[in-house]
């Protein structure tokens, strides 16, 4: 088993001195990573504010869940991640996805092909910037990108490459990430492009038990080596879990059972918790933890409790 870790994401601050305090607060707590959204929306841009929450930390990883590949050029993301790697001594998570939030694509209007077809170019791209940071050029011919004797320069520190994250909820691109990530975010499903109800109905653990199938039927033997991150949606540090439970389910139109059974849900005491991600990485082999901003100083003895172990 992977021993524990925990990562924060956050999307915004106001001013320059407040992304750079809560980069600090998020270290000084205990997390090992400070993650950030690529999206259209109201958020800071990803590249800039890791570089910024580096720069004012000591320890601290950076990285985004996750980049969206259909607007980002290979060449172009491996010379920025490459230079944040750097820049950060190392200190770079380097999360890539296939693109899936619908409004990105009305808002820039880049075409949102089938999943399918982007889940392929992201796995070209991958191949390219792999190449690049591992070797110091690339060329390639695929049947999304045609590189000529592209140059990798700077090269990370890490090496072959920095490591990599690659999050989904369906086969083909849970398989991709067993065999090519080092990090694999098990997630629900997104197909529908935004979160509403059918994102909510793939959350439960028969869902999960599936999808760690689906990895270790990509990563084969790797698959002892990768850390299985969740990225969790429902954090709430509470006395009474029974009734804060009930009453979210029948917010959700969920059962009870549903709730307390589905990963990206934790909800109870600081201790009830702690047992449950032990049980978690049992049964499933999850070790990897990221919540949202709001939760961070609330579940932080959670991370004083397991972290490293």
């Amino acid at each position: 088993m992977q021993p524990f870790r925990f990562g924060v994401q956050l999307s915004n601050a106001a001013t320059g001195a407040e992304w750079r305090a809560k980069a600090r607060k998020v270290e000084s707590l205990g997390y090992s990573t400070l993650f950030i959204p690529d999206h259209f929306e109201d958020q800071l841009g990803p590249l800039v504010a890791l570089t910024v929450a580096a720069e004012a930390t000591t320890t601290l990883k950076v990285g985004s869940l996750v980049f969206g590949n259909d607007y980002r050029h290979p060449i172009v993301l491996a010379k920025e991640i490459a230079t944040l790697d750097l820049m950060s001594e190392g200190r770079v998570e380097f999360g890539l996805g296939a693109g899936w939030m619908t409004t990105d694509y009305e808002e820039s209007g880049i075409a949102q092909d089938p999943p399918g077809v982007r889940i392929s170019r992201m796995a070209e791209s991958l191949a390219v910037m792999k190449e690049l940071w591992a070797t110091g050029s690339a060329t390639y011919a695929g049947e999304f990108y045609t590189i000529t004797d592209a140059k990798g320069q700077p090269r990370p520190v890490s090496q072959p490459h920095p490591p990599i994250i690659i999050g989904g909820g369906g086969p083909r691109v849970l398989g991709i990430a067993g065999r090519e990530a080092d990090i694999v975010g098990v997630n629900p499903s997104l197909a529908a492009g935004y979160v509403g109800p059918e994102v909510i109905e793939t959350t439960t653990a028969e869902y999960y038990r599936q999808r760690v199938e689906w990895i270790k039927d990509g990563a084969g033997e790797r698959f002892s080596h990768l850390e299985l991150q969740i990225l969790t949606f429902l954090v709430q540090i509470v006395d009474d879990s029974k009734s804060t439970t009930e009453s979210l389910a029948a917010m959700m139109s969920v059962t009870p059972e549903q709730i307390q059974g589905s990963p990206i849900a934790l909800i109870g005491s600081v201790d009830e918790i702690v047992e449950r991600l032990q049980q978690r990485r049992e049964e499933y082999g999850f070790s990897y933890l990221v919540v949202h901003e709001p939760e961070m100083e609330a579940f932080a003895p959670v991370v004083a409790a397991l972290a490293g172990k």
